[in-house]
């Protein structure tokens, strides 16, 4: 790769290609929203958000910012914000990733396996550490609010 522009160009062009709706904030490249669906075999299987992702300028040898722009009620998710808690975003990092690794594998698996014992939302952790099966209906339930909401 010649720069960090080209590279996130082709990143960028690449997760357009595999069928993400993907709309641009501005007239640059390094602001955008991803429309991202809930993997299937988890309680937020049905659910669709909307994430905000911005590159920074040294972008693939620093991490994207991702964030939720509409509510998920997740342990590692904040439920104001939309921040996520993931390692590999925020300190494992590498330019060997690119943003289809991003919502093909790292969301997803954030939504499969959290972590409760490393909340962004600490009553999300303790319902799911104490009670799981209503820790998944209170994710369903916030799923539902979502789409009855205007």
């Amino acid at each position: 790769m010649s720069s960090p522009s080209k590279r996130r160009e082709m990143d960028l062009m690449k997760l357009m290609m595999s069928d993400y709706k993907v709309e641009m904030i501005n007239d640059g490249m390094q602001e955008f929203y991803v429309e991202f669906h809930g993997p299937k075999d988890s309680p937020y299987h049905e659910g669709v958000w909307r994430i905000r992702v911005e590159l920074p300028d040294a972008y693939p040898y620093k991490s994207p910012s991702i964030g939720f722009v509409n509510k998920i009620y997740h342990p590692n998710v904040d439920e104001m914000s939309g921040s996520i808690c993931l390692d590999v975003i925020n300190q494992t990092w590498s330019p060997m990733f690119d943003l289809v690794n991003v919502f093909e594998v790292f969301l997803p698996q954030l939504l499969l396996y959290p972590n409760p014992s490393d909340p962004l939302n600490g009553e999300a952790a303790a319902l799911m550490m104490r009670d799981r099966p209503a820790y998944e209906q209170r994710v369903k339930g916030a799923m539902l609010l979502k789409h009855i909401a205007p």
